[in-house]
């Protein structure tokens, strides 16, 4: 054991804690003490939760957002624009332009981008499903809502390649977002208006 620890239980959730994004073995020997002060059935509440998410949590069907159900609420909404779909890399964008409330339309979710140095091709991102979507007909337009950066303008351009023949109009967020930022992280006022103020996409940026 190591002798800073007192515990080797203590040691172990401090390290399982030290393995999520952002959290430092400072940060995660926080947590674990803060969690050690709380009664039985809090501490079982939290652990439950994180278990019942990985366990039950389904990705919809249709766009691959995150639901409790085999299509989510977005997609089963017969409010929402079916004809226009907006085209993000991540679950965290779906939320991100959501809290924008400037769109109606439905999504699709990428699963990332395209980056060749972080071994991520193609067909590792949900672009085939996009494409079948698109050929099923009924959708009129797809917006290209990805990260201004070199692997977002990379995965536009190959989406925008294999949809240019589909007679579906394509569009990119305005770029009020600055080059290299990512989505999830542009204040809502900012992503809203480039939403709203998306021009046509044709193969260059």
């Amino acid at each position: 054991m190591n002798q800073q620890y007192p515990s080797i239980l203590l040691e172990k959730a401090v390290g399982e804690f030290s393995k999520l994004p952002g959290i430092g073995r400072k940060t995660a020997m926080r947590l674990v003490l803060h969690l050690l002060r709380q009664d039985t059935v809090t501490v079982e509440a939290f652990g439950n939760s994180i278990i019942t998410l990985k366990r039950e949590v389904k990705y919809c069907k249709v766009c691959h957002n995150i639901s409790d159900t085999e299509t989510c609420q977005i997609c089963a909404n017969p409010q929402r624009d079916a004809s226009t779909v907006c085209v993000v890399e991540n679950i965290r964008d779906v939320m991100a332009v959501e809290a924008t409330q400037q769109y109606r339309g439905l999504y699709h979710v990428l699963g990332g981008v395209i980056s060749p140095m972080d071994g991520v091709g193609p067909s590792d991102l949900q672009i085939e499903s996009l494409v079948q979507r698109v050929a099923e007909g009924g959708i009129k337009e797809v917006i290209l809502a990805l990260s201004t950066t070199m692997e977002g303008d990379t995965t536009n351009f190959y989406i925008y390649r294999k949809l240019d023949k589909l007679g579906v109009k394509l569009s990119v967020i305005a770029r009020g977002i600055s080059v290299g930022d990512e989505l999830e992280y542009t204040d809502e006022v900012t992503l809203g208006r480039s939403i709203v103020n998306r021009t046509p996409f044709t193969g260059t940026v």
